[in-house]
């Protein structure tokens, strides 16, 4: 049986789903192109539907009890080391950091924002900067292309304009 809680955050998960998929359905067509905007909120909600609805009826459930009995098995209680309290917080990280976007985007621009955003993510959880520099130099400029050539839709300027 499916425990409460997952059936309570399946049903929430499907139920959003459901209404992007209807919200993204109401929007019109735009004129000479296949592909409207209500293509992206239409799939999206799709998905979320059907992840919702595995959820509630325990697909895959069994995988994580065989996991958690695979753990048990391999450690003592005494060896399971808590994480720090900070860790808590890092649930808070990528709200502040869409606020951080919605406040400085237009101002510094898509790609230094994004590069940002990138480097201060990736660190807080646990990427080295071997990693995370690197990340945060390209990810911007090939999320900027696929905006920019894909989906025609240019994305802040700001102090550093996409070259090409």
């Amino acid at each position: 049986m499916t425990p409460l809680a997952d059936r309570l955050s399946g049903s929430a998960i499907a139920f959003l789903g459901a209404c992007a998929f209807f919200y993204g359905s109401k929007l019109p067509p735009v004129p000479g192109q296949q592909v409207g905007p209500s293509a992206f909120p239409m799939v999206v909600g799709t998905g979320l539907a059907l992840c919702g609805a595995l959820i509630v009826l325990g697909v895959g459930r069994h995988f994580e009890e065989v996991a958690e009995a695979d753990v048990a098995s391999h450690s003592a209680p005494e060896d399971l080391v808590q994480p720090p309290a900070w860790r808590a917080w890092l649930a808070l990280l990528p709200p502040a950091l869409l606020m951080f976007y919605a406040l400085f985007s237009e101002t510094l621009g898509f790609l230094p924002t994004a590069a940002i955003m990138v480097v201060i993510m990736s660190t807080a959880f646990g990427a080295k900067p071997k990693l995370s520099i690197p990340l945060a130099v390209i990810a911007p400029f090939v999320i900027n292309l696929i905006f920019l050539k894909l989906l025609r839709v240019p994305l802040p300027a700001g102090l550093l304009p996409f070259p090409w």
